[in-house]
C-alpha cells in the first residue's frame, strides 16, 4: 500500500520563538578536516593529525572556539559515569547486572580518552585546556566575520572497551565501532557555542568536508562514511563487488574516504567482515558489513532486498537521497545513525535487525540532511525518524497495522499518566530520568507529526514534508521552520500547536457532555477539560445506518482543513475559541434517531481521556 493510500485508511478508523532558516539572515559555519590515523589493533590506540580550514559566516568575530572530545566520557569519574550512578533508570546497555556503572570499573587499558598535544593557529601556537570532553581553545588572532583560519592539529587516543555507541570489542565480537573518535569541532550559530559535555545523549555538528586516511593493520575491512578513494593501492574490491583479493605486502594499509558535506564521520573495521554490496537503480550503491558467522549469515542477507525498498520509501516520501553510497554496518550497541552510515548489533533474528536498519536510514533524512541540534530539538530528529519509519515498515514489511503510530501514542498516554512529562523544549540531558526522554523524544515526537495530519490533513501533511526537505537539508532547521512549513502549506496558523506541545506538558481532552432532545432536533453539548486547544472532528451514527460528520475549526487557527472523510457529508461548524470551555452545535435529527457521537473517529488526536470522547443510545430492555 503507498502512502496515500495508507493515511487514506488512517482516516477511515470507527517557549520563545526560534530564528526560523527561512529567513535571509540565516548563515551557517562550514568545516574542512584533512585527517590521518594510524590505528595500533594491538592496544587499540591510535594518534593522528588533523588540518581543519574554519570559515566563518557569522556575523560575529570569534576569539575562541571549542572542540569535542567525546571519548573522555568513558572514563571513571566523567560527567557521563556520574550520571550513570545518579539517575533513576540508567541505561541498561551502560551499567552491571547489579545496575552499577560499567564505566566505573574501566581499567587503565580499558578507558577511552582523546587529548590533543599540538595544536595551531595558522601557524601560530594557541592555548587550549581539556575540560573533560571539551577542549577550550584561545585563538591567537580573532576570526573575523567572513573570515577563514587554518587550524593544525596532532592528537592521540584509546579505543574504550564498548560502553555506548563507540568502541572496541562490542558483544557481537566486532573490533573496532568508531564513532565520536576524533577531535569534533563545536557547532556556532544564532545562539552562540553549542559546546556542552558529553554526558548521554546525542550531537550536532558543522556541516563541511572530510578526507580522511585511516592505517590499519591489513587484515582489517573497513567501512563508514564516504567514499574510498583508493580501492586498487589496498587491493580491496571496495567500489566493485566487495570480494576480497590479495593485498600488497607489508603489516598495514592505508585507507582513504572523502565524503562532501556532511557533519560526521563514522568508521567500523574487523577482520572477519564479510562485505557485500547492492547496486540500486538509479540510486546509491548499498554497502553491507558483518561478521563472518553463520549465525549473522540470515539476518544480514534479508536485511539487504528491504534496504533497497526502504530507501525508494524515503526517497518517494521525503526526497531523494543525496548521496551516492550508504552502508550499514555491524558494529556499535543497538543502533546508532551516522553519515552515510549506521552502526547495527546483527542478531539472529532478522526482524529486530530490520527494523532497526529502516529507523536508522531514516535519520538520513532528519538528522544527517536535516541537522538538528539533537542536544535542544531531539524530538525532531527521532520523533519525525519514528514517525516515518513506521510508516515505512508498514508498507515495505507488509505490516497492514490500522494505526502505524499506535505504539507511539501509547507510549506518549503513558507518560502523561507517570507525571514525570518534561516539555520537550527541555534540553535532552535534563531530563528526570531516561524513560521521560525516550517517550517524549520518541514517541511524542512522532505523535507531533502524525496529529499534525489530523490538524491540516493527511496530504498536506506529506506535502509538508517534503518541502521541509526541499527547502532545509544541509541546513539546521529549528522547531519554527517545520511550523511555518506546514503554515505556508495549509494557510493555518500553527504557532499554539506547536507552543502548546512542545513547550507545555499542556493535555488534550475533550468530552461529549450530553447529547439531548431539542425538538425535532439533538443537540449536542461537548467540553474542553484539558489546556491543550484543537480543532474537533465529530462523527454522527444514525440508527438508519448513515453518518455525517461536523467540524469545529479551533478559531486560532484562522483557516480549516478540508473534508478527510469525502465520502460523508461534512458540516462546518462556528470556530470554538479556546476560551470557551464548552461548546455546542444542533443536529437537524431527532434524538431517536441518532446511535453514537464520537469525537475523533480517525483517533489521531492524542485525546488523554478516550472514555468521553463517544456518547451511544441507551438500549431499553423490551417488556
Amino acid at each position: 500500500m503507498n502512502t496515500a493510500s495508507l493515511i487514506g485508511a488512517l482516516l477511515f478508523l470507527g517557549f520563545s520563538s526560534f530564528l526560523n532558516a527561512q529567513n535571509t539572515s540565516y548563515w551557517q559555519q562550514h568545516v574542512d578536516y584533512t585527517m590521518a590515523v594510524n590505528m595500533n589493533v594491538e592496544n587499540y590506540r591510535y594518534n593522528g593529525s588533523q588540518k581543519l580550514v574554519y570559515t566563518n559566516n557569522s556575523p560575529d568575530e570569534l576569539s575562541r572556539v571549542y572542540y569535542h572530545l567525546y571519548f573522555n566520557a568513558f572514563q571513571p569519574g566523567s560527567e557521563m559515569d556520574m550520571r550513570l550512578q545518579s539517575i533513576a533508570d540508567p541505561d541498561g546497555r551502560m551499567v552491571t547486572e547489579d545496575k552499577k556503572s560499567r564505566i566505573a570499573s574501566l581499567t587503565e587499558s580499558e578507558i577511552g580518552y582523546l587529548h590533543v598535544t599540538a595544536l595551531t593557529q595558522d601557524g601560530s601556537p594557541v592555548d587550549f585546556t581539556e575540560e573533560g570532553t571539551v577542549l577550550v581553545v584561545e585563538l591567537a588572532k580573532p576570526i573575523p566575520s567572513g573570515g577563514k583560519t587554518t587550524f593544525d592539529m596532532q592528537f592521540e587516543g584509546q579505543v574504550p572497551v564498548q560502553i555506548r555507541r563507540s568502541g572496541r570489542n562490542n558483544k557481537d565480537g566486532v573490533a573496532l565501532s568508531m564513532s565520536q573518535w576524533y577531535p569534533k569541532l563545536a557547532e556556532y550559530d544564532f545562539e552562540g557555542w553549542h559546546a556542552g559535555p558529553y554526558i548521554a545523549r546525542e550531537f550536532h555538528g558543522v556541516w563541511g568536508n572530510f578526507d580522511v586516511k585511516l592505517t590499519i593493520d591489513k587484515d582489517y575491512i573497513v567501512g563508514g562514511t564516504g567514499y574510498l578513494q583508493n580501492p586498487q593501492q589496498i587491493g580491496y574490491g571496495y567500489e566493485a563487488s566487495g570480494t576480497k583479493v590479495d593485498r600488497p605486502k607489508g603489516k598495514t594499509l592505508t585507507w582513504h574516504f572523502k565524503a562532501p558535506m556532511v557533519h560526521d564521520f563514522v568508521w567500523a573495521a574487523d577482520p572477519e567482515y564479510v562485505h557485500d554490496t547492492l547496486q540500486m537503480e538509479n540510486g546509491p550503491t548499498l554497502h553491507f558489513l558483518y561478521k563472518n558467522d553463520k549465525k549473522y549469515e540470515d539476518t544480514w542477507k534479508a536485511v539487504q532486498p528491504l534496504t533497497e525498498k526502504a530507501m525508494q520509501f524515503f526517497n518517494r516520501n521525503i526526497g531523494e537521497y543525496p548521496y551516492e553510497q550508504y552502508s550499514v554496518i555491524q558494529g556499535g550497541d543497538g543502533g546508532m545513525e551516522y553519515a552515510m552510515a549506521t552502526l547495527i548489533t546483527g542478531g539472529d533474528k532478522p526482524g529486530s535487525v530490520i527494523g532497526t536498519m529502516i529507523h536508522e536510514l531514516a535519520h538520513s533524512w532528519f538528522q544527517h540532511v536535516l541537522a538538528t541540534n539533537e542536544t535542544k530539538h531531539e524530538w525532531m530528529d527521532e520523533g519525525f525518524t519514528s514517525f516515518i519509519s513506521a510508516l515505512c515498515s508498514n508498507e515495505i514489511r507488509e505490516q497492514n497495522k490500522e494505526n502505524p503510530f499506535e505504539n507511539s501514542y501509547n507510549g506518549y498516554y503513558h507518560l502523561v499518566k507517570s507525571g514525570q512529562e518534561m516539555p520537550q523544549a527541555a534540553h535532552a540531558d535534563r531530563y528526570v530520568n531516561n524513560m521521560a526522554y525516550g517517550i517524549s523524544a520518541y514517541s511524542k515526537g512522532a505523535v507531533f507529526l502524525a496529529q499534525l495530519g489530523y490538524v491540516i490533513g493527511q496530504d498536506k501533511l506529506m506535502e509538508t514534508l517534503r518541502k521541509y526537505y526541499a527547502d532545509f537539508k544541509f541546513k539546521h532547521p529549528v522547531p519554527n521552520d517545520i511550523k511555518r512549513t506546514a503554515e505556508k502549506i495549509s494557510g493555518i496558523e500553527l504557532d499554539w500547536y506547536l507552543t502548546d506541545w512542545t513547550q507545555t506538558t499542556n493535555t488534550i481532552d475533550y468530552g461529549i457532555k450530553e447529547v439531548a432532545a431539542d425538538g425535532n432536533k439533538t443537540k449536542i453539548a461537548m467540553e474542553r477539560i484539558g489546556l491543550m486547544p484543537m480543532p474537533i472532528d465529530i462523527l454522527v451514527v444514525y440508527n438508519d445506518g448513515t453518518q455525517e460528520t461536523f467540524y469545529a475549526p479551533l478559531r486560532m487557527m484562522r483557516g480549516e482543513k478540508e473534508n478527510p472523510y469525502p465520502q460523508l457529508k461534512r458540516t462546518v461548524l462556528e470556530d470554538w475559541s479556546w476560551a470557551s470551555n464548552n461548546y455546542n452545535f444542533t443536529v437537524d435529527r431527532p434524538l431517536e434517531d441518532i446511535k453514537a457521537v464520537i469525537i475523533d473517529p480517525s483517533q489521531l488526536m492524542a485525546d488523554i481521556d478516550k472514555e468521553n470522547n463517544i456518547w451511544q443510545a441507551q438500549t431499553l430492555p423490551k417488556d
